[in-house]
């Protein structure tokens, strides 16, 4: 019963062929105008398990509570002097802290009001008294700059300097330290380059690693159905970095880290060479139809069955589902696989009747008489194997078994009705010579003779 109601609907494609053509038409212009208006990636990896397992119950409070581990972009600012680097760093953060509708919270790490006024609590005790006491060693030197920020004043400053050396306030290797980083500072500024002089440095001894970079944690408003949901904030903060002219007021560049720029870099990898793969793959693809059907008629209306049946199952994904994941996307690899795979059977039968009946609308109707069951069987084996995705958790896969599964049926209806049609349509010559390799013919001749000890084998 199965076999005659797959040959009359071939019957009926053939016999109204422009009808059937018209009409796959139709659907996948419709189709492709659906998909165009309503496609959305949910790039959210929350989505791709379900929310209603204990553990993701828990996971999800925690990330709630935590957003920091998972939606955080981490901007590390880097300067010649911890002054500089930490000048850059406020008017950063000031500057990200204006724009609410791209970020929800922006945290200068270590630094900002509280830190200035209470830096030295929470330094260590011995460090404390070291840097207080090289501060008032350096009072009267810091005081003429502050009165008198000019040449005469670093004159005065020098000359302060000296006395103190003097007196045996100030050792030989400070005083030649603090000349050092003053000529240096003023040699800079004659041959017209970059010129700082860090007073940190000064106090200090030394220019701390921790001082010449500084952090700013930002916590962006991600927009889940881009394909890079953080793109508009890491944007946005290379661009406000511009503005500021960071690198040319303060001499500081800046970089970005943390789990959004990183999530963000592997959803890009994504579309990175997807005109050339997808070129590339359509090529290969035309290749493989090529050598199995030998033909360019044949190829091309198995091209234009796959194209129309890709469109019309990507409009069923967006139709069930609204937004695809970053797994269910995979559905147009798995149609086009398994797809042609139907398609080359039913040329490759339809090409050995060809050649034995001679007459095109006979052979076609021959062809789906002969394999409409065992297609029928592979399309409905592959359909559940896919669907049977569907009761997982894993929403994610779960989405992407249910559009796979319902491309199979589509795949499987194509091949019996807009295919033959196709096939009517760009009428391919008859076959000149038969199909087979016989060189393969003793290993087919093996597995008749043994085909019993292959099935045991095989479900061993």
């Amino acid at each position: 019963m199965l076999n005659s109601a797959i040959v009359r609907t071939v019957e009926f494609c053939t016999r109204h062929i422009w009808g059937v053509i018209i009409v796959a038409l139709v659907l996948a212009g419709a189709s492709a105008t659906y998909t165009v208006r309503h496609f959305a990636i949910d790039t959210n990896v929350n989505n791709l398990i379900s929310r209603d397992l204990p553990w993701r119950k828990r996971e999800l409070e925690y990330q709630t509570a935590f957003p920091q581990n998972t939606k955080l972009i981490l901007v590390v600012v880097e300067g010649p002097t911890p002054e500089q680097t930490s000048a850059a760093t406020r008017a950063l953060a000031q500057g990200l802290s204006n724009k609410p509708a791209l970020f929800r919270s922006v945290q200068e790490e270590g630094g900002g009001a509280f830190f200035q006024r209470n830096r030295l609590l929470f330094l260590p005790t011995d460090q404390v008294a070291r840097t207080t006491g090289q501060l008032a060693n350096a009072e009267p030197i810091v005081g003429v700059l502050a009165h008198d920020p000019s040449l005469r004043g670093l004159v005065r400053a020098l000359s302060y300097g000296l006395e103190g050396l003097k007196l045996g306030r100030l050792s030989l290797d400070d005083f030649a330290r603090i000349s050092n980083m003053a000529a240096d500072t003023l040699e800079n500024v004659a041959a017209s380059q970059l010129a700082s002089f860090s007073w940190n440095a000064l106090v200090q001894g030394n220019a701390q690693p921790a001082g010449l970079r500084r952090l700013i944690a930002v916590l962006p408003v991600l927009v889940t159905s881009e394909l890079e949901p953080g793109r508009r904030a890491t944007d946005a903060i290379r661009q406000t970095a511009a503005d500021l002219q960071l690198a040319s007021n303060f001499q500081t560049n800046i970089r970005l880290t943390g789990p959004v720029p990183i999530s963000d870099d592997e959803f890009a990898s994504l579309k990175e060479g997807l005109s050339l793969n997808s070129i590339v793959t359509g090529l290969a693809v035309l290749a493989f139809l090529w050598l199995a059907v030998r033909s360019l008629r044949l190829v091309l209306a198995v091209a234009i069955t796959l194209a129309i049946g890709l469109v019309v199952t990507a409009g069923l994904g967006v139709f069930l589902f609204g937004a695809l994941n970053p797994i269910s996307v995979a559905f147009a690899i798995l149609f086009v696989g398994l797809g042609a795979d139907f398609a080359i059977q039913f040329n490759l039968r339809y090409r050995a009747q060809r050649r034995a009946s001679h007459e095109l609308r006979q052979a076609l109707l021959e062809a789906a008489g002969r394999v409409g069951v065992p297609l029928t069987l592979a399309a409905a084996a592959a359909a559940a194997g896919f669907l049977s995705f569907t009761p997982t958790a894993y929403t994610g896969l779960a989405q992407l078994g249910q559009i796979a599964g319902c491309g199979m049926i589509v795949a499987y209806l194509a091949s019996f009705t807009l295919l033959p049609a196709l096939l009517a349509a760009v009428n391919p010559p008859e076959e000149p010579r038969p199909l087979g390799q016989p060189a393969l013919a003793p290993a087919d001749n093996f597995l008749k003779r043994r085909r019993i000890l292959v099935v045991t084998l095989t479900t061993i």
